[in-house]
């Protein structure tokens, strides 16, 4: 039974990435670990693709980890021509870039005059402890709350962004190799994490899928295989290849997509994008020959859509489709094989804000 003082309960969920931001939150690439030798000047180039796209449509709050972090990044903005007014910077101790997992999870109220905004502060262990440290990343939301005034809810359990997504009317999808792995909260069943789900998100129906992408270090975030594209529609990537190693778990997701309903019995209308290659030849990245490539790990702003791309068979029919689905937005290719090389994407760095 839900307590009176949880948020849904309050009347807050969680709404759908397409509703109007108040900002973005972006972290600036600076650890050694994750981008070695030449890969952190190729990722810095990509954060100025995506900033250079996104600043024109919202604020962006990048956080940086150092005064000498911040001063590099605003030099190559302003090598760029990007706007830095649009930018705010905060000098916080960071960890990584996966703002996405780490950062807030906003939530919001309707009101009379207008909304009220909440955060939730899920606990962040790195994917289950695979990437220490990750303390500074997982006091962002503390400090953001406190920043900005917000309310702070803390519901005790592992959870990171990319591993649910809603639209924003109460339907949530996520996936079993996530949310019920043991290095996640092993002391929690699965009706106990749908009931946290319920309460902190304000999930009424909460679709399962089976799991992500092979080279995915996060276990298979959802934000990497099944997107909302509107309230009814879902994007879900493919393979055509039974031999190909995410054959089967695609296969076994896009089944489990046609069979689910929405509240009133209805099937969703379900698009399907072929998946990028995710072989990477010649090498490994942390232990994988695989990357989590995936026209899936888009980010829906204010005024635009950035898709990420690395395929040319199949770059331009994904940015088609989101012309499609996003008329009323700029829709912009970001090539990320650079960015995916330390296993995530344009969804993996970012995250939205509201009310501030």
């Amino acid at each position: 039974m839900t307590e009176l003082n949880l948020p849904a309960s309050l009347g807050f969920s969680m709404p759908a990435e397409w509703s109007k931001h108040a900002a973005t939150q972006l972290h600036w690439p600076s650890n050694r670990e994750t981008w070695p030798g030449e890969r952190l000047r190729r990722v810095e180039e990509v954060y100025l693709n995506i900033i250079d796209a996104l600043h024109i449509y919202e604020l962006i709050h990048l956080f940086v980890a150092d005064n000498n972090v911040r001063d590099r990044a605003a030099m190559l903005l302003e090598e760029r021509g990007i706007r830095t007014e649009r930018i705010t910077f905060h000098v916080q101790p960071i960890n990584d870039v996966w703002a996405r997992d780490c950062g807030p999870i906003f939530i919001q109220k309707p009101g009379e005059v207008r909304e009220e905004y909440a955060i939730v502060d899920w606990e962040y262990n790195a994917w289950g402890g695979k990437y220490p440290p990750f303390d500074d990343d997982n006091r962002l939301p503390s400090y953001i709350a406190s920043r900005f005034g917000l309310k702070r809810f803390v519901p005790g359990m592992v959870l990171e962004g990319g591993s649910i997504e809603t639209n924003g009317e109460g339907i949530l999808l996520t996936t079993e190799s996530v949310l019920l792995n043991p290095n996640r909260n092993p002391g929690l069943s699965k009706k106990q994490i749908e009931q946290r789900l319920r309460d902190y998100l304000g999930a009424e129906k909460i679709i399962w899928l089976k799991g992500g992408l092979a080279g995915d270090d996060t276990d298979g975030h959802i934000d990497d295989v099944s997107r909302f594209l509107n309230e009814g529609t879902i994007l879900t990537m493919i393979v055509d290849d039974p031999d190909d190693v995410n054959y089967s778990t695609l296969e076994v997701n896009l089944e489990r997509l046609k069979r689910a309903r929405d509240f009133s019995g209805n099937a969703f209308n379900i698009e399907m994008l072929p998946l990028p290659d995710t072989k990477i030849e010649g090498t490994t990245v942390d232990g994988s020959e695989y990357v989590p490539a995936s026209y899936a790990n888009f980010y829906v702003a204010n005024g635009v859509v950035l898709v990420p791309v690395y395929d040319e068979r199949y770059d331009e029919q994904a940015l088609e489709l989101f012309r499609q689905y996003f008329p009323d937005r700029r829709v912009v290719g970001i090539p990320c094989a650079d960015l995916v090389w330390g296993q995530g994407a344009i969804h993996c760095i970012t995250q939205q804000w509201y009310g501030v």
